[in-house]
């Protein structure tokens, strides 16, 4: 990597940091089993002002399903279970029918026909001291009778429709520890982590406390048009280990990437057969519910543990995202080009395309050009600022909040905060359209001329862009 592209890549993510209002971040990019780049972006410790560094340890949360699906294929491998097996028969798990069992697949692959039942929110809510539900979670016995508790909530017969069921990953890490005969953090600390030399990488709330180099966790707000971030806690529990309590830093999950794109081989750990890998890397059921994180590339799905995007820039993709509410991971590879990506911050999420953009990046390619968050992000913020019409005697704002335009006015004629909802995904043309009256969608259009200007058109009005937002 040049200088000068590494220059306009560092640019890129810290651009992003300030858009986003991200703390601290940390990228590792492994390209043949090799870190090719490495760095920490900002601070893991605002008050201190201490630096992110590539060894610092985030919650990675959803990331941490590619974890417990490789427990689970590991288990299977030895003969311990069988993926298809109903679910019911490892633990007291009433959901589903006899004559169509919710099995392991199903919990795996997340087509289980259950739709989430909120006990990821109820935890971090009340591990991270943001709220309380009021919902009694706190033994084993209580996570099962919440959940089978919920028979008139399945919407679907097992393997039809993809909802991402995170208490199905709960699940799972309660069949690896009786199949085990051991406790599932134990159990992927010596299966995954030690033959992987991630040493520090733990579930563990003590273990994570006594380390020199970890994260303080942010919350991110937003009230009144304002961004506050808070220092907050990381919520430790045991039944959000398996769907997303692993803590790693990006230097040791670069190992666990080199060992998914090589096979399940880093140096001389075999961690499973290549077989049983490449099926956890390949679409079991497809979904695009991943499209508002990674953007639309060719076929997708989810496999075990995994989404799989088919046509990134003419490549296999597979990833996972994951965010605890106050700290967040993404993971991207490509199987083909053996490249792979790790990104954590200590905020709860964090554009997945910066992961993207960096895969771009090594593929010798733009990402403003071939990402479409960032087209998309660059016209979002040129239509931006304040628009008059003539003589100034209409006078709106364009504002961006999170991935939205919002048409306002203060004055007391056309008081207003209307959400800009695209025409298309890509908002090529530059056309929207508000709800000013229910069931009334009124078409609001922008248009550039060869020198730069842009205008608004909106009902009866022309509005000229006047001046930028501060």
């Amino acid at each position: 990597m040049t200088e000068e592209v590494k220059e306009k890549l560092e640019s890129m993510i810290a651009t992003v940091m300030a858009q986003a209002c991200i703390p601290g971040l940390s990228i590792a990019v492994v390209k043949d089993s090799q870190v090719v780049y490495a760095r920490g972006f900002g601070a893991r410790n605002v008050k201190e002002n201490l630096p992110a560094t590539p060894n610092t340890l985030f919650g990675i949360g959803s990331c941490t399903k590619s974890f417990t699906a490789l427990a689970i294929m590991q288990l299977a491998e030895k003969g311990k279970l069988d993926i298809h097996d109903p679910v019911s028969k490892y633990v007291p798990f009433k959901l589903g029918s006899r004559e169509e069992p919710i099995t392991i697949h199903h919990l795996l692959t997340h087509s289980s026909g259950i739709p989430d039942l909120g006990v990821a929110e109820v935890l971090i809510s009340r591990m991270a001291g943001i709220d309380e539900k009021w919902v009694p979670l706190a033994s084993l016995e209580d996570f099962l009778l919440h959940i089978n508790g919920a028979s008139k909530e399945v919407a679907a017969e097992p393997g039809k429709r993809f909802f991402y069921f995170n208490s199905g990953y709960t699940l799972l890490g309660e069949i690896i520890e009786r199949v085990a005969e051991t406790p599932y953090e134990e159990y992927v600390r010596e299966n995954i982590l030690k033959p992987l030399k991630m040493e520090r990488s733990t579930f563990l709330k003590e273990e994570f406390e006594k380390d020199p180099d970890v994260m303080t966790p942010y919350l991110v707000e937003t009230k009144n048009g304002t961004v506050t971030v808070t220092p907050s806690r990381h919520p430790f529990h045991k039944f959000i280990y398996a769907p997303g309590g692993l803590l790693s830093s990006v230097m040791e999950l670069s190992n666990y990437l080199a060992a998914n794109m090589n096979n399940g081989t880093f140096e001389e750990a075999k961690i499973l057969s290549s077989s049983l890998l490449h099926e956890m890397q390949r679409i079991h059921i497809e979904t695009d519910m991943f499209r508002s994180y990674y953007g639309s590339y060719g076929r997708e799905g989810y496999g075990y543990g995994w989404a799989i995007a088919e046509d990134f820039l003419g490549y296999k993709l597979v990833a996972h995202g994951g965010s605890t509410g106050v700290s967040s991971a993404n993971l991207a590879f490509i199987p083909e080009l053996r490249i792979g990506v790790a990104e954590a911050s200590n905020i709860g999420r964090i554009p997945p395309p910066i992961v993207l953009g960096i895969l771009a990046f090594f593929m010798g390619k733009d990402p403003e050009k071939e990402i479409p968050f960032f087209q998309i992000e660059k016209k979002l913020n040129m239509l931006t600022g304040v628009y008059e019409s003539y003589k100034g005697i209409v006078k709106l704002s364009v504002v961006k909040k999170g991935a939205m335009l919002y048409l306002e006015s203060k004055e007391k004629l056309m008081e207003m905060s209307l959400p800009l909802i695209p025409e298309n995904d890509q908002i090529e043309n530059l056309k929207f359209y508000a709800i000013l009256a229910p069931g009334e969608k009124t078409p609001v259009e922008f248009t550039i001329d060869p020198s730069g200007k842009i205008d608004l058109y909106i009902e009866r009005h022309r509005l000229h862009k006047v001046k930028n937002l501060p």
